[in-house]
């Protein structure tokens, strides 16, 4: 049994790789499948935990949220290692007629001035998130009171059967592990203070992980 786990999560494993890479055409398509139509609306729970105007992004994926923070007038930056993502966020912007900000980095080693940003963000990212070195680029970028905000995962709430499946599909696949307790001293040893809390959106809720000084809660309580 044990041996069967690690082949399905390397599967798993290789399976993202090619949607950032190769596949990442079809990133939206399957992300749409998986969250009900719901994962660029998870992905913009974040920005009521950001000041702008200058935002980096994390990871950016195929640039909905660039797009997103583009039109609320922020000046937002992109960060991804994916030349695929790149090209899908690039185009993205240029479609709406705004400006690129694409920076092709590790979020380990960030190629920015130190507190070059008012907010940092990432949506469901990687395991380069709980990364030391990562904490301690973020926390040098950042200006001294500004917002980290990380869309760390998303749960289906409806009881109908597309959502129960998709649930219990999470489950299945190992994707829904416990909430891991502790993380916090990777970014708390950064001088950031991490906070957690449920926001509820549509038939959805979505945990939200991050460093927002002086704001009120917006929906706390682990469920």
């Amino acid at each position: 049994m044990a041996g069967l786990f690690r082949l399905w999560s390397a599967f798993i494993r290789t399976f993202f790789r090619l949607l950032y890479g190769p596949c990442a055409w079809a990133y939206d398509g399957v992300a749409w499948l998986v969250s009900l139509g719901q994962w660029t609306a998870w992905g913009r729970a974040t920005l009521d935990y950001l000041d702008g105007p200058m935002v980096l992004e994390l990871a950016h994926g195929p640039g909905h949220l660039l797009l997103a923070m583009s039109r609320r007038g922020w000046t937002p930056v992109g960060l991804d290692l994916s030349p695929q993502m790149g090209r899908l966020a690039r185009r993205r912007l240029r479609q709406a007629g705004l400006p690129i900000r694409l920076v092709r980095a590790r979020a380990q080693a960030l190629p920015f001035r130190d507190r070059a940003f008012s907010a940092v963000v990432a949506t469901f990212p990687t395991e380069f998130i709980l990364d030391p070195r990562t904490a301690r680029e973020v926390a040098r970028t950042l200006t001294p009171h500004g917002s980290v905000a990380v869309a760390a995962l998303a749960r289906l709430s409806g009881r109908d059967p597309a959502s129960r499946f998709l649930e219990w599909l999470y489950r299945v696949t190992g994707q829904r592990p416990p909430l891991p307790r502790g993380d916090e001293a990777v970014w708390t040893e950064s001088g950031l203070a991490l906070q957690r809390e449920w926001v509820m959106l549509g038939q959805s809720q979505i945990l939200v992980v991050g460093h927002w000084p002086g704001r009120p809660a917006v929906e706390s309580g682990e469920r």
